[in-house]
């Protein structure tokens, strides 16, 4: 919300030497957040000037400028001739201007300076060259504002140019701050000083016809059995004069408040809106069809809203209609059809109070955001809208020359109720934590417009909230406000003792764990989005290229990618491409993130929303869980370039199944488990250098190289390397704890062993083997060679392991080593028929 101090000044009072710093700084002493200030970028010396007579001169480029003598008056040099392209002002207007030395919005320095022929002793500002908004329709005459200031007047202070706006951050809870109106209240609150509420006038001002034009509510669709509107105020203003100028310090404070001028008509209901945090609405009276009914949408209808946009309606949507049919979106946008224009001649101007819920539904549905939706969904005061109604009747009277009709009008009354809230006495003290006094806390909740009773003797108040203030429910949100009022800073900084066993659960530590080790293995994590296509998702998220079913997003973010992804890799390749295109080609890439995986003919989703005002049902909340496809998180690498660098003494080395293998190993130890490797295949890598990965023989992920192919469709070159584990069921086999191994301090005893069997087994089965059969001593086990070719029968290979053996409490003889060695090698010629290599 961006509040000008001079219209702030207007309802409570503001020391004349208050900085936007101090006005801020009080602010914040009652909870809001200090977002900017704001200010018209320019300086002097910009005065009144008369324009005395011009000379038309044609230019050789098709254009033609006007040589001026325009009179700035004696304190500023008199007669200044000035060129000006603009066309449309004549002898005798008075005008902006900008003399030498001035600084206009952009930066735009002001300078005599020598143009077609003349030198330009000064610049004729346009509204737009101010700051005074977009529109550039030439030079800002100030008969058009209605001013008649003299000559030499400084135009600064005249156009309100020298106004300043704080700007504060509002929390969804404080609709009422969306408004001069509340946030001159907090001011007081914060400093003190003495409040005027805009929104007091007497009834009998206020009074109005209640026949004459007809207003009905139909709502056969209330949501959470509320009507969608409550009140309904009607007010006819007659014969308006639209093209009458906007007052400058109108126009000004508007542009503060991040508001364009858009015509007489329209800025007086955006000042109303903005002073009392009532949204206005205003329609051309002639081209209303009928009477006035709220109702909601029946299907099949649509509506042109005023951005010029045709929208289907929903049968949740509140409408605005008359004879003919939909002529706005109650609450958040008003309708083509009736929209005032520079032919209104007579006004009807709409001050209601809706239901928060049915227009926050609708704006978001139709993805159609206003000031006056902004405001209705965080609660407007309902006894404000009679004030807001006779507020800008009462300036389209003033201003737009208009003439109240006190015999025609409409209105639906709406009995408003605060209901009382208890308040334990030493509620307020034991939530907060500091000792209140009982004198402090009536205050407290006086001052911000609450009714306190408090019975001889009772233990509790009674509470009425003020009726601006909706979000105040009960005895919790009443303690916060005594806190907010008295001061945060008399809260005490002391940190709670957390409750011991708490902290990361099992899988969120080896979920980090994996995430630290790989990071410290050299690879860089990249997070992304969890986007994809189908096409992708059929690629890399099935062994075989098949296609599965995806998640398919209703709005997605990206139509190119409307999928929910099945597999990490396409995100990594992306990232690969992006950093290759900037030139960095050696590549170690890791995520971890979510896969969505829904099951073959389940569809996900739901249209059911569960009410706000309640708790969901257990049935409620077991439908949306269904809606949510199952959910995976995975852990992904990929290896790209070289994996060591060209250096003095050290060949290039590219990155290869290798170092994905060690990345595998990293995360195996890091989780605990042991990960086995097997040949296997997937339709997006190579043949024959693909890996299925298992633990204790359930499978989990795959390694692999990609296809030329698919690596050439990410415009990588040279072979890339990835793969991608089940993280949750990776993390799962390997139990809640991970125990580290107790280190002996005996020497180790090492054993070599090859191996001959048929080529199809797998090296890691035969490894198992090994293992198996080698016990307790066996400390570590990796292959060193696999060797095809002369000396081996034909569908042969010999595979030699290292073996590393060591014992807890001894130092192993070479007869216990080779005696664990030989037990392994039974196993394995038991399982595949292994010999010994001679």
């Amino acid at each position: 919300m961006r509040v000008p101090l001079s219209w702030l000044r207007e309802h409570v009072d503001l020391a004349t030497d208050a900085s936007p710093e101090d006005v801020l700084a009080a602010l914040v002493r009652v909870g809001f957040e200090e977002e900017d200030v704001h200010r018209f970028d320019l300086s002097g010396p910009i005065v009144v000037g008369e324009v005395l007579e011009f000379v038309e001169e044609p230019q050789s480029n098709g254009k033609t400028i006007r040589w001026c003598q325009v009179d700035v008056g004696a304190e500023h040099g008199g007669v200044r001739g000035i060129v000006c392209g603009a066309g449309n002002f004549f002898p005798g207007d008075k005008v902006v201007v900008t003399l030498p030395g001035a600084v206009l919005p952009g930066p735009f320095p002001i300078a005599a300076r020598k143009t077609y022929g003349h030198v330009s002793d000064g610049m004729i500002a346009s509204a737009r060259e101010l700051g005074l908004g977009e529109e550039h329709n030439g030079i800002l005459r100030l008969v058009e504002l209605g001013i008649d200031a003299p000559v030499g007047t400084d135009a600064i202070a005249l156009l309100g140019l020298d106004d300043v706006a704080v700007e504060i951050n509002v929390t969804p809870d404080r609709g009422y701050a969306l408004s001069i109106r509340g946030v001159a209240r907090e001011y007081s609150h914060a400093t003190g000083a003495a409040y005027r509420d805009p929104g007091d006038r007497p009834w009998g001002e206020l009074q109005q016809p209640t026949s004459g034009f007809a207003v009905a509510v139909d709502d056969a669709n209330p949501i959470r059995g509320r009507a969608g509107a409550s009140e309904f105020v009607v007010r006819i203003v007659r014969d308006v004069d639209p093209t009458k100028p906007t007052p400058a310090w109108m126009i000004a404070r508007l542009t503060l408040a991040g508001v364009r001028s858009l015509g007489i008509l329209i800025d007086i209901t955006n000042y109303v809106m903005l002073e009392l945090g009532q949204p206005i609405h205003g329609y051309d009276l002639d081209r209303l069809a009928g009477g006035i009914t709220v109702r909601r949408a029946t299907p099949g209808e649509s509506l042109e809203t005023l951005d010029g946009k045709v929208r289907t309606l929903d049968p949740e949507d509140l409408l605005i209609t008359d004879e003919s049919g939909p002529i706005g979106l109650a609450g958040v946008m008003g309708g083509g059809t009736t929209e005032m224009t520079d032919a209104t001649r007579n006004v009807l101007i709409e001050a209601a109070t809706f239901d928060t819920v049915s227009i926050a539904r609708t704006a978001r549905r139709h993805k159609l955001p206003s000031e006056a939706s902004r405001r209705f969904e965080r609660g407007v005061d309902p006894l404000i809208p009679f004030v807001a109604a006779r507020r800008v009747a009462d300036l389209m009277v003033e201003y737009a020359g208009g003439t109240l009709d006190t015999e025609t009008g409409g209105a639906l009354f709406a009995t408003v109720e605060q209901k009382a809230i208890a308040l334990p006495k030493p509620f307020t003290a034991a939530l907060i934590g500091v000792e209140y006094t009982e004198a402090e806390i009536v205050a407290a909740l006086e001052m911000i417009g609450c009714e306190v009773e408090d019975g001889p003797g009772a233990p509790q108040w009674s509470v009425i909230p003020p009726s601006w203030r909706p979000d105040l429910t009960d005895k919790w949100t009443l303690a916060e406000e005594v806190a907010r009022i008295e001061g945060y800073d008399r809260i005490p900084s002391l940190l709670p003792t957390p409750p011991s066993g708490r902290g990361l659960t099992s899988a969120q530590q080896g979920r980090r764990r994996v995430a630290n080790a790989l990071a410290a293995a050299g690879f860089v994590e990249t997070p992304s989005f969890p986007f994809t296509t189908e096409d992708q998702n059929d690629l890399h998220g099935s062994a075989s290229g098949a296609h599965l079913p995806s998640v398919t997003l209703a709005n997605p973010l990206d139509g190119q990618a409307p999928s929910l992804r099945r597999s990490l890799v396409p995100a990594l390749l992306q990232v690969a491409h992006r950093n290759a295109a900037r030139g960095l080609t050696d590549l170690a890439l890791f995520e971890t993130g979510t896969v969505f995986l829904p099951a073959p003919g389940v569809r996900y989703g739901t249209s059911f929303v569960p009410p706000l005002a309640v708790r969901p049902s257990a049935s409620a909340l077991a439908a949306l869980d269904a809606s949510i496809p199952p959910q995976h998180r995975h852990v992904a690498v990929l290896l790209a370039g070289n994996a060591v660098p060209k250096q003095p003494g050290q060949p290039v080395v590219a990155a290869g199944l290798s170092d994905a293998l060690a990345a595998v190993q990293t995360i195996a130890v890091a989780a605990g488990v042991a990960i086995d490797v097997a040949q296997g295949e997937r339709a997006a890598l190579h043949p024959g250098r693909t890996g299925v990965l298992s633990v204790a023989g359930t499978e989990v992920g795959y390694i692999g190289e990609l296809l030329p192919a698919v690596a050439e469709a990410a415009d990588l070159t040279g072979r890339v390397v990835v793969a991608e584990l089940d993280l949750d069921l990776v993390l799962a086999l390997a139990g809640e704890k991970v125990v580290a191994a107790s280190l002996s301090g005996y020497p180790a005893a090492t054993q070599d062993v090859s191996l001959v069997v048929r080529a199809d087994v797998p090296a890691a089965a035969v490894r198992s083997a090994l293992a198996d059969g080698a016990g307790e001593l066996l400390e570590s086990l990796r292959l060193v060679d696999d060797y095809r070719g002369q000396g081996l029968p034909d569908g042969a290979k010999s595979l030699t392991f290292a073996l590393r053996f060591r014992a807890p409490d001894r130092t192993l003889t070479a007869a216990e080593a080779t005696e664990a060695k030989l037990a392994g090698v039974a196993v394995a010629a038991e399982r595949f028929g292994a010999t010994l290599r001679e």
